[in-house]
């Protein structure tokens, strides 16, 4: 069974007196700075963009360029996204390491595929906290958390773990705990999520919001009843906390007989194939190299398919049924 860690575990004296290097402040770069300040710890900001920088500067950080800001301090935290990362990593980090540095990856993706190989004198690790920055941001500052990945990838100065796990809990990971996996899983099971329960959910959410709005439904109670009520995020809300049996048991007698007598009819042998071939052809490398490709020629696949999918006519009900809803809760308030 994997390692389960808890603010219990993290000893903050592990990286006292460090200042934290964390380099770029996008979404996820900005809410872990601010929740790393917030814990007491002097956080440097570097970005060699110029929003970027400018909008840090703002909130009160100190910045400079991501190549200083490696210098500075040997914690050193990527939150640049994974795509940009290792163009970051070889031009502006790797020259700047000193022996007992610390890596902190927020993904392991360009661990596991190989775009950054770490320097054997320097530790590597993770902390991953499950879900965006926003969300990261928000449950630190109502003193949750979601749970969180964390491993220790190399530890060459053998205090890898007290610095990870110091690290993670400053960034408000350990409130909810963090379970122990190699950075290959955390990319494998994060790339698996995004590629079949994201993309299968999306797909019938249309295909059966279109085939109400084709037998005479109205548009905008269609899209109401299917996911624009909340009804269906509360469900999977309760199945993160509760459970998804437990979450099913507190629904109505008529809505459990519904989901429990039909399941069998969506047991295709077809969608476990589907499931393996994406699992393989991530296991293998193949969506990570397709996509460093994609990004490299600037993205005009996922323009395409991004353009195809917002010209359905479906979101033009979704609109005027978000319009409705939401002048509906203004005059409420």
């Amino acid at each position: 069974m994997p390692a389960f860690f808890t603010e219990a575990d993290a000893d903050p004296n592990a990286i006292a007196g460090s200042a934290v290097a964390l380099l770029g402040y996008g979404e996820l770069g900005s809410a872990a700075a601010h929740n790393l300040r917030e814990s007491g710890l002097t956080v440097i900001i570097g970005s060699d963009d110029s929003r970027q920088a400018d909008a840090a500067r703002m909130a009160g950080f100190e910045t400079m360029s991501a190549a200083d800001a490696a210098l500075r301090s040997p914690l050193i935290i990527l939150a640049e996204p994974d795509e940009s990362l290792p163009s970051l990593y070889f031009e502006r980090v790797a020259p700047a390491l000193h022996v007992g540095d610390t890596l902190i990856f927020l993904s392991g993706y360009c661990l596991a595929f190989g775009f950054i190989e770490p320097p054997p004198f320097v530790d590597a690790v993770l902390i991953a906290p499950r879900g965006n920055g926003a969300a990261l941001r928000q449950a630190y500052q109502v003193g949750t958390s979601a749970p969180s990945f964390i491993a220790v990838e190399q530890d060459s100065s053998g205090k890898a773990w007290q610095r990870a796990l110091a690290l993670a809990r400053a960034l408000g990971a350990l409130r909810s705990g963090a379970l122990e996996v190699t950075a290959q899983q955390e990319a494998e099971l994060r790339l698996f999520t995004q590629q079949t329960l994201l993309p299968s959910l999306h797909h019938l959410i249309t295909v059966a919001a279109e085939l109400l709005i084709r037998e005479g439904y109205p548009p905008e109670a269609s899209l109401l009843e299917l996911y624009l009520s909340g009804e269906l995020a509360r469900f999977l809300s309760e199945g993160a906390q509760h459970g998804l049996l437990n979450a099913l048991a507190r629904s109505s007698q008529i809505a459990q007989y519904a989901l429990l007598s039909r399941i069998e009819r969506f047991a295709d042998s077809k969608l476990v194939h589907v499931l393996e071939n994406t699992l393989e052809e991530i296991r293998r490398g193949k969506f990570a190299h397709e996509w460093a490709s994609e990004f490299a020629n600037g993205a005009p696949r996922l323009a395409a398919l991004r353009n195809k999918r917002a010209a359905l006519t479906l979101w033009q009900h979704e609109a005027r049924a978000r319009q409705m809803r939401d002048s509906a809760a203004r005059k409420d308030a």
